[in-house]
């Protein structure tokens, strides 16, 4: 390796070094590495400069794991900016917030960070502390005069903490006066969101609060999502409180429908005596109801499968978008570094640490090019996050790596979806479904990709 290589990576694993010394709480290895990487300059200039990848530095690591005391060095010995914010726009207050360390989170609140500072995506941490339900922050926030409803592009707090099903979130929320029907730009509110979460505790906290329950988005109304989710609890509970069963959506489908359509015998049994017959259906009888409308949806897949048979010469990708890539020789080490990282990456994911996923899969990726796994998990971190482009790149990825496998066209296809190209998004699961015709979740997947895409064109040609 030339001597400029080499003194490079030995910088940059110097910087890894530093970062998970921030990561750990291991203070004293971090002020030695910082001297190191200072070199005699401006110590809190340099280590303010130490970012990862992400634009993250070393409070926005310390302050994920919930390591106070390298924060407080970090912001009382150096000086070092307490809002700083990463290529995500998230602050170390918000990694924090959103990992559930309280008492972090209260340190940097009480050293100056602002709670009102937005990510890209809008949510503060008012909007995090209220999705995990932590309520002590929550209500350590709200006793600061932070704004009950403060927007973001997925809806208020009270939004995030219904769709999450954090019925004590939801209760802390409205007693400091959040409004139960606050609607987001695509006509959500939290009723709406809590209904989507299948929570009745939610649910009946909104009505309580004065919550619409005759309200719709998209044309869906509550009950059209209770009947969809099969909830027996949540559409009494939302007939009991006036929703109206006879309702259309934008397809002039009922909730009734919506649920036997699903095969929910109970729900359409509910719903029957309250709904006015549907004179397109032939028999107006608990079970003629559920036979017609899952005969129409046997016959609506049927046809949507023609559909897109049909189009394939000119929508579906095609076999050499898709090479088998020359794979190269990977060594016994390198996997088993891989692996490692892998692991790491798996445990941050079920903590919903996306970012710290996203990390530990990309160091695995660089040792093992060749595993389409570490792909795909990425893939679905950076669904999680809302970074589409990010998510269709590792999808396309993977698929050039394992043409022939179904969860591959299925990363593809929500990344697609995600972007709103619901009918390149219909071909990528409709490949998947080729691969495995019993899969549910990409047949449904499929579908719903296809339906979504003719109200997109329909609503787009409405508005030209």
């Amino acid at each position: 390796m030339a001597p400029d290589a080499s003194d490079a990576l030995a910088a940059r694993q110097k910087v890894q070094l530093f970062l998970n010394a921030a990561r750990t709480g291991s203070i004293d290895l971090l002020k030695k590495l910082a001297l190191q990487l200072d070199e005699g300059k401006d110590l809190a200039k340099s280590v303010e400069a130490i970012k990862d990848a992400n634009k993250r530095g070393a409070l926005h690591f310390a302050a994920r794991e919930g390591q106070t005391a390298v924060c407080d060095y970090l912001l009382t010995d150096l000086k070092l900016s307490v809002d700083s914010q990463d290529d995500d726009g998230e602050t170390a207050l918000i990694h924090a917030t959103r990992q559930g360390h309280t008492a972090t989170a209260k340190y940097l609140i009480d050293h100056g960070a602002d709670p009102t500072v937005a990510s890209n995506l809008g949510a503060t941490v008012l909007h995090h502390s209220a999705g995990i339900g932590d309520t002590e922050l929550l209500k350590y926030l709200l006793s600061r005069g932070v704004n009950p409803d403060l927007e973001s592009d997925s809806g208020t707090p009270l939004v995030w903490a219904a769709g999450h099903a954090q019925p004590a979130s939801v209760s802390v929320l409205l007693e400091h006066g959040a409004n139960p029907n606050a609607e987001t730009d695509d006509g959500i509110t939290p009723l709406l969101s809590a209904v989507a979460a299948s929570s009745l505790a939610c649910l009946e906290l909104l009505i309580q609060a004065g919550a619409k329950v005759n309200i719709s988005a998209g044309g869906a109304t509550p009950l059209h999502i209770a009947a969809d989710n099969g909830s027996l609890e949540l559409l009494n509970c939302l007939l009991k409180a006036g929703a109206d069963p006879n309702v259309s959506d934008e397809d002039g489908v009922k909730p009734i429908q919506v649920g036997a359509a699903r095969g929910y015998l109970k729900a359409v049994e509910i719903l029957f005596p309250l709904t006015s017959k549907v004179d397109t259906i032939p028999t107006w009888t608990v079970d003629g109801i559920l036979e017609y409308m899952q005969s129409e949806t046997r016959k609506q897949l049927g046809n949507m499968q023609d559909e897109s048979i049909n189009d394939k010469e000119t929508n579906q990708p095609k076999e050499a978008d898709f090479p088998k890539q020359n794979v190269p020789e990977v060594a016994p080490e390198a996997k088993k570094r891989a692996a490692e990282s892998k692991s790491r990456g798996d445990e941050a994911f079920k903590r919903n640490d996306y970012h710290m996923a996203i990390d530990s899969y990309t160091q695995a990726i660089d040792l093992n090019p060749t595993d389409a796994t570490l792909l795909s998990n990425r893939s679905l971190c950076w669904i999680k996050l809302g970074q589409a482009e990010h998510a269709l790149a590792d999808a396309k990825a993977c698929r050039a790596l394992r043409p022939d496998w179904p969860k591959a066209c299925y990363r593809e296809g929500a990344a697609l979806r995600l972007l709103q190209k619901f009918d390149e998004a219909a071909n990528a699961f409709y490949e998947g479904v080729k691969l495995d015709p019993e899969n549910k979740e990409l047949v449904n997947a499929f579908r719903e990709a296809v339906e979504a895409g003719r109200k997109f064109h329909g609503t787009t040609e409405n508005k030209s």
